[in-house]
């Protein structure tokens, strides 16, 4: 399932399948999947770990290091990401001209169901009202898809795919 040189982006608040998400894209596009967690500097792992939510500052080096990892993909990449805010998505966007997104969207309540259930994650579900306080919904910006984050992993893939593909012609 071709989708040209396209990368993508999988956002939205913790909790709402980006990581199960982006893995099954990559898969079904053939192309590398660039988790944005394993780039978080210590420091940032070590504040969400005592609960205390990450400011701009804490995310820009981390944003400009993803926006140079997915760039080393010129034949295109699958990068997970909150991207929350429209200044962190610009920042992506600046690395990859074109790059799109897709926003598994969902609510505080199924978020923070999710989160409470994960085991050995390092983001605690008392983050997730902040989440929320820092989403800006990318829905009118241009290459976003607005997905339904409840549907199945296996629908949620095979929607953006189909977006993505419809988007490279």
């Amino acid at each position: 399932m071709s989708v040209g040189a396209t990368s993508v982006v999988v956002m939205g608040v913790a909790g709402c399948g980006k990581s199960a998400v982006g893995r099954r894209i990559a898969v079904l596009c053939g192309v590398p999947l660039v988790e944005g967690d394993e780039f978080h500097p210590q420091r940032n792992l070590h504040k969400m770990q005592q609960g205390i939510a990450l400011t701009d500052d804490d995310r820009a080096d981390w944003l400009q290091t993803l926006g140079t990892e997915i760039a080393r993909h010129p034949n295109g990449a699958v990068l997970t990401c909150s991207a929350l805010k429209a200044a962190y998505r610009n920042t992506l966007r600046a690395a990859v001209p074109g790059l799109r997104f897709v926003h598994l969207a969902i609510t505080p309540e199924e978020s923070l169901r999710r989160v409470a259930a994960r085991v050995g994650h390092f983001y605690p579900p008392s983050l997730v009202a902040s989440q929320f306080e820092a989403l800006q919904d990318p829905a009118g910006e241009p290459g976003v898809r607005v997905l339904d984050g409840t549907a199945t992993l296996d629908d949620l893939a095979a929607q953006a795919v189909a977006w993505l593909q419809a988007d490279a012609r």
